[in-house]
């Protein structure tokens, strides 16, 4: 009787050492609900969630200075950039994101995929990263961030501040990254506007990779910004001058009139004159 005692008892005992152990390997549920935490590990198990290594700032920052210190020269010279090269607007992942933005007013940025909006431009990037990363083209894309070296994307964040030191190492290193770009984006063998191109790139960006000092960056200047205030002042002074002309056709006009009226009062009068 006691064997047979013994026996249940450790089968008790396995049983429910069984169930804790399949209790602690399953998700902690909250009102029937997956933690959050453990939801994220699990999907980090199964690669659902993608983790994007990309400053979205300083992408941001290479392809504003692409748009205003290299497009203008590429579209003077009516050169269509290959899908290879990385400055290519399809190989920034953000791209796709950046036109889906809207600046409606100062303190109102709207998202263009659901149309909610924010007061300021990082929340709506926080917005895309937490609503709308599944919109991420992240098979092809690369990181436009990765070229900020050869870009010179410190300098035009740092252009305001004192100027750091040369380290001579990172110099070689973004001018190599640099001439690599040059190569691959404008062969200098496939005509003569992808070498004339290839020159300029050279000029415009590596030969500043330098801590001689020989040369700056960007030296070829940049894409010529309208000034709305300013071509809202000139509006305003054509406007103002046509209606100052026209003021004194007018004024000239009457007293062209007035004068000729005058006249003939004076000539009528002289005949009414008794004999």
């Amino acid at each position: 009787m006691n064997k047979i005692f013994l026996r249940y008892h450790r089968f008790f005992v396995f049983l429910l050492l069984t169930r804790v152990s399949l209790t602690a390997s399953l998700p902690h549920t909250h009102n029937g609900h997956v933690d959050s935490d453990t939801a994220r590990i699990l999907n980090q198990e199964h690669g659902d969630v993608h983790r994007i290594h990309c400053s979205r700032e300083r992408s941001r920052i290479a392809w504003k200075i692409i748009q205003e210190y290299l497009t203008p020269v590429v579209e003077k010279e009516k050169y269509n950039i290959s899908r290879t090269c990385r400055l290519h607007p399809e190989n920034d992942i953000y791209r796709d994101q950046e036109h889906h933005k809207s600046h409606i007013d100062i303190y109102e940025w709207q998202c263009g995929y659901c149309k909610k909006t924010f007061y300021e431009e990082k929340h709506l990037d926080q917005h895309f990263d937490n609503r709308h990363s599944n919109l991420l083209n992240l098979n092809e894309s690369q990181c436009l961030a990765d070229v900020c070296g050869a870009l010179h994307c410190d300098h035009d964040i740092n252009s305001g501040s004192k100027k750091s030191k040369c380290n001579p190492a990172a110099a070689a290193r973004n001018k190599h990254l640099c001439e690599t770009l040059a190569d691959s984006c404008f062969p200098v063998n496939t005509g003569p506007a992808a070498s004339r191109l290839h020159e300029f790139f050279l000029h415009q960006f590596c030969d500043a990779h330098s801590c001689a000092g020989s040369g700056k960056p960007f030296s070829r200047g940049r894409r010529k910004k309208k000034n709305g205030f300013y071509i809202a002042a000139s509006v305003f002074l054509v406007t103002l001058l046509l209606f100052y002309y026209l003021y004194i056709y007018l004024y000239r006009r009457g007293l062209k009139r007035e004068t000729q009226m005058l006249k003939r009062i004076s000539q009528a009068g002289r005949k009414k004159k008794p004999s």
